[in-house]
């Protein structure tokens, strides 16, 4: 592991001879850096294929279960701290404060991140028998049902089914959608589960991929698959927790994390556990764009809305006529990106309006927690057209700024470059990590 760190801080020296503001970060915090790689299977969605309930929905920008349990154990969290996740995604941070019996709270800007969240603890409410009752009497309603409203006009609805899949999906859609709570929620989070292996698409890279070879599952078929999942993990779960960690349910709701005026917290937080958005031009409106059409957006104009009102870490992100790169660090890379021939000019507009929203973020955590909150922060630096983008390093040195404390910068895993970055450049390693901060008591 030594040797790792010490290749990653040679071939760093080496890309910044002139870079002379990532020189100086890099140097800042180099005694808080510590590689902690058995972190690196925790930090992506891997490790929840195997949890029951988090394994029924696949939100791939997830970390693990096993991650929140790892940060809950080191900041000694109990039932008399109040946990916030800004950035809640699936709700495994969520998920994992009902297991300890830890009250929760937590927002995100995306819809179906919002409805999973919110949806999934619901398994807990119902008995297995239930779901094999509801979906025999679903199955008779849906071959009449009327054909559900979707965002028709969105192009990737045209082409991510089979006609007649499409068909069959609207008229499952409409019946699921006359279920009366909670099993109505309960359903459509297994039917936007089946809408990937029912499509054409693939949740692959930066956006959903058309595959035209690929084989298109039956959605009856596959909604039968999940309910039986569904049924043994709700009885797993059962089996492994006692009854009471099952009825403490997480606060969840829209929120944006960049201004949390409207978030009804019950006390101030007492620690964070999330993962941002990163700057790694992925825009999750078009990745989860097959749900949010099924449900959550009623043409492209809303679509497009919901993708540039969330926090600005794609390509498409619009800056602002007097916003500036608001670091040192960041500025030097935005001039040194935009001398160079770029595959996509917008880069440097995004990794400005990135650092601009997260510098509100993190000062509004620095406003509503309370003093000697614990912040564990998953974060990925970045590169692009040879830049390496320390984004763990700048986030930690703004978050000084706002009154945070930074105890530890954790490398989970070094990530490799694109064959062609490589090509160019040389292979440098660039960190996945886990900001540890305090806020300052």
């Amino acid at each position: 592991m030594a040797t790792q760190l010490r290749m990653f801080e040679e071939e760093s020296q080496s890309l910044y001879t002139q870079a002379k503001e990532r020189e100086r970060i890099e140097r800042k915090f180099a005694p808080l850096i510590r590689e902690e790689l058995q972190l690196g299977q925790m930090v992506s969605y891997v490790g929840n294929k195997n949890v029951p309930i988090l394994r029924l929905y696949r939100y791939k920008e997830a970390f693990a279960f096993r991650f929140v349990q790892e940060f809950i154990k080191i900041f000694k969290l109990s039932s008399h701290d109040y946990l916030f996740d800004p950035f809640c995604g699936m709700g495994t941070t969520l998920f994992a404060a009902m297991q300890h019996q830890i009250p929760s709270i937590a927002i995100d800007k995306l819809p179906i991140a919002v409805f999973v969240a919110r949806t999934l603890p619901l398994f807990f409410s119902i008995e297995p028998q239930d779901l094999q009752r509801t979906f025999e009497e679903l199955r008779s309603h849906a071959r009449r049902a009327p054909l559900a409203d979707v965002a028709s006009d969105v192009a990737i609805m045209n082409v991510a089914f089979p006609d007649e899949t499409l068909v069959t999906l609207r008229r499952w859609k409409s019946a699921i959608d006359a279920l009366p709570p909670p099993m109505r929620d309960i359903f459509l989070l297994l039917f936007f589960a089946i809408l990937e292996p029912c499509s054409y698409t693939a949740k692959d890279g930066q956006f959903l991929r058309l595959k035209r070879d690929k084989i298109v599952a039956d959605p009856e078929e596959m909604l039968k698959k999940k309910i039986y999942e569904a049924q043994k993990d709700i009885q797993a779960v059962r089996n492994l927790w006692a009854g009471d960690k099952l009825k403490l349910l997480p606060a969840v709701q829209m929120g944006d994390a960049r201004d949390l005026t409207g978030v009804p917290f019950e006390r101030p937080p007492t620690a964070i556990i999330t993962s941002p958005p990163y700057a790694n031009r992925y825009d999750y409106t078009r990745t989860y764009s097959l749900e949010l059409c099924f449900h959550f957006v009623k043409s492209f104009e809303e679509l497009k809305a919901l993708r540039f009102g969330i926090l600005r870490s794609h390509i498409e992100s619009k800056v602002g006529v007097l916003e500036r790169p608001p670091h040192p660090v960041i500025e030097e890379v935005v001039s040194s990106l935009k001398s160079k021939a770029l595959n996509n000019p917008k880069i440097p507009d995004m990794l400005t309006a990135y650092f601009v929203d997260m510098q509100k973020v993190i000062h509004e955590w620095a406003r509503v927690l309370a003093p000697g909150a614990h912040v564990a922060l998953v974060v990925d630096n970045v590169r692009f057209e040879g830049e390496l983008v320390p984004v763990d390093l700048v986030l930690s040195e703004m978050a000084e700024g706002a009154g945070f404390v930074v105890k530890q910068i954790l490398v989970a895993r070094y990530k490799g470059n694109s064959s062609q970055q490589m090509g160019k450049f040389g292979r440098v390693p660039v960190r996945e990590s886990v900001l540890l901060w305090q806020k300052e008591k």
